[in-house]
């Protein structure tokens, strides 16, 4: 759950009235690669990359409004399942109101976009829902329910946090929720390799910390790392798994200690070196693309919030902005799909008044 960012908007594209046409731009990239800290893997050895090299420029192209019903549309996943894409994402009445609802939306296109499913519950705020693709053909989706809860006479309310997932064949018929992981421990984002599940989740209360889980079916989450990393105020987390096996975690961070962090690790996945980005991030997605190379979608804020497609060095643990894609104020919390060479990334923006929903196409090139 992210906080509210700053409202300001970065000049690097034109605000305009809100619209349905779809737009055209081609952007540079932004950004250099900013100076990082390795913490060495305690075993003392040395992590290599998967990737030959990183991704070196890329191309925005098309970008349509895909969500704009609710009064706040955010938080987005994007999938491709079945030969259709599927994008997930939260509708309320504000970025912290007590009524979120899960929306999923299909296409077979890209371009033309329907109502596929919603999923709600009473007195219960769902957000962030993450699609999870299953090794048996089935589509998971984990989300946060926030309650609040009165503790005692004068108390105010405390928000209680647990994580639910979904199952579904088709994208449309999902059944009743089952809880996973641990109550107040959110688990952010989860991905499957080698038969297994992997989630990562964070506390919701002190002290903080985010925890590694593991599943054989993806529904009995048992913890494998109680304390995957500490300092800071760890939370949102993006998850893959390299050709070769290896893990890499890109880590939000809050407070007084802000920067990102990536993790890398190998099977079992008990041991992890950390890297300091240098930079704060929020809503965090990774991608590994065929060849190998990772691509991160994420909310930056230096020179004003925004969303970016952002290429990802774990060799050299560095962090680079390739494109930013039309967004400010409000904004971020990205899905991320590859398919017949074109990056597809859903994310949530207020650059247009109201909080809507965009997807956008992006040519990566070396």
């Amino acid at each position: 759950m992210a906080d509210m960012p700053s409202s300001r908007v970065r000049p690097a594209f034109a605000r305009g009235p809100a619209s349905r046409r779809a737009v055209r731009l081609a952007w540079p990239v932004v950004a250099a690669p900013l100076p990082t800290r390795a913490r060495p893997d305690p075993r003392g050895e040395h992590m290599p990359s998967s990737t030959d090299s990183p991704v070196a420029t890329a191309r925005l192209g098309t970008v349509r409004r895909i969500g704009d019903t609710a009064g706040h549309s955010a938080f987005t996943d994007l999938v491709r399942h079945r030969g259709r894409w599927l994008c997930a994402f939260r509708e309320g009445a504000g970025h912290l109101s007590d009524d979120g609802a899960i929306r999923v939306l299909a296409s077979a296109d890209g371009r033309d976009w329907a109502p596929l499913a919603r999923l709600e519950r009473p007195a219960t705020d769902l957000r962030d829902p993450r699609f999870v693709a299953r090794p048996d053909g089935r589509l998971q989706l984990l989300a946060a329910a926030v309650t609040g809860d009165t503790t005692g006479p004068g108390a105010g309310p405390v928000k209680s946090f647990r994580t639910l997932t979904w199952l579904s064949a088709d994208g449309q018929r999902w059944g009743e929720p089952t809880p996973v992981g641990e109550r107040d421990i959110w688990v952010w984002q989860a991905a499957w390799h080698a038969g297994a599940m992997y989630g990562i989740g964070y506390a919701t209360r002190e002290p903080r910390f985010v925890r590694l889980y593991r599943s054989g079916d993806g529904l009995d989450l048992q913890p494998t790392v109680d304390t995957l990393f500490l300092d800071g105020y760890p939370n949102e987390s993006g998850l893959v798994f390299g050709p070769d096996g290896t893990a890499t975690c890109l880590l939000r961070r809050d407070r007084e200690t802000a920067t990102a962090q990536l993790g890398r690790a190998r099977p079992p996945y008990r041991h992890w070196t950390w890297t300091d980005l240098g930079v704060q991030v929020g809503g965090p997605a990774l991608l590994g693309l065929p060849d190998g190379r990772l691509v991160a979608g994420v909310r930056l804020l230096d020179g004003g919030p925004r969303t970016a497609v952002c290429a990802v060095d774990p060799h050299r643990g560095n962090l680079t902005e390739l494109v930013t894609l039309p967004s400010g104020g409000d904004c971020g919390y990205p899905g991320l799909d590859w398919h017949d060479g074109v990056l597809r990334v859903s994310y949530y923006s207020s650059h247009e008044e109201r909080t809507c929903v965009y997807l956008a196409e992006v040519t990566l090139d070396r």
